[in-house]
């Protein structure tokens, strides 16, 4: 099988093409690196004592029951 899989000219030719589209709603902040992200919620759960998600789901009022 000589030569390559279609041509180096053509390589990066559809990526280039697509509109670049601004992040929007959820996505529109940058996450932190898992090591990071995970450093926080193990402070919010286990060194503060708080719930580590949203503070009015049904896990974060079971968690408030259990501390008092």
């Amino acid at each position: 099988m000589p030569g390559s899989h279609g041509s180096l000219t053509k390589a990066g030719k559809v990526r280039q093409q697509t509109p670049k589209i601004k992040r929007t709603g959820v996505n529109s902040k940058k996450k932190k690196p898992p090591r990071r992200r995970y450093r926080a919620l193990y402070k919010q759960r286990i060194v503060d004592g708080r719930y580590g998600g949203q503070q009015d789901s049904l896990g974060a009022k079971r968690a408030s029951y259990k501390r008092k």
